[in-house]
């Protein structure tokens, strides 16, 4: 069993409702427990209705069962599948040495579509997390999730986003495994191809601080 970089090692996974964070969480734990860690997960729902916020914290340790909560700034890493939750979780869970993986595609709420409020630049958003992270990589996740045809895709491009980083112990072949249990069929090779181009994404990106 490969060392984690720290025990236990913090992931928060944050979106919106109808994003498949829920499911990436879930199908993230099964890979990594089937890989003999213990892991834990817990899930915080905002408004219920799709396009509400969704966070999944997941803990994982060669030791022994965590809490589902991590505690307040002690995140490791966090994946985004819509930007604006990144300023959402990060001042309660951001540290000097957490990473952030980011979807460019932002998914306006009601009040911003209302014109009650303006919805930050992603520029904001990069300025933003570069004062909060250590390491911040955007990939234009849901963009190429639409080009195969299916923006759900996006969740699954953010866990190949995720494998290329190495800060957990998964591959293309861990996640094929537990994808074939997981949906029919004919839906692997779709995933697969998403979980492919996150990881590309990741090893031609660079940091922005």
């Amino acid at each position: 069993m490969k060392a984690l970089a720290k025990d236990p090692y913090n992931v928060i996974i944050t979106g919106v409702g109808g994003q498949g964070n829920v499911m990436a969480s879930r199908l993230l734990g099964n890979i990594l427990s089937h890989k003999g860690y213990y892991v834990t997960i817990g899930e915080t729902f905002g408004a219920s209705q799709r396009g509400g916020s969704v966070m999944s914290h997941l803990r994982v340790s060669q030791q022994s069962v965590w809490s589902p909560q991590i505690p307040k700034g002690k995140a490791d890493i966090v994946v985004v599948l819509e930007p604006l939750e990144a300023l959402r979780v990060m001042p309660m869970y951001g540290n000097e040495g957490v990473k952030v993986i980011a979807n460019t595609r932002p998914i306006h709420p009601a009040g911003v579509i209302a014109g009650d409020f303006a919805y930050p630049t992603l520029d904001e958003i990069r300025e933003a997390l570069a004062q909060l992270a250590v390491d911040v990589f955007f990939i234009s996740a849901t963009d190429e999730a639409m080009k195969l045809g299916n923006p759900i895709l996006a969740n699954v491009i953010m866990m190949g986003a995720l494998a290329a980083t190495e800060v957990l112990p998964f591959d293309m072949d861990d996640f094929r495994e537990a994808l074939s249990g997981s949906v029919s069929k004919d839906k692997v090779d779709i995933n697969m191809k998403a979980f492919s181009i996150g990881m590309s994404m990741i090893r031609g990106n660079s940091t922005i601080n």
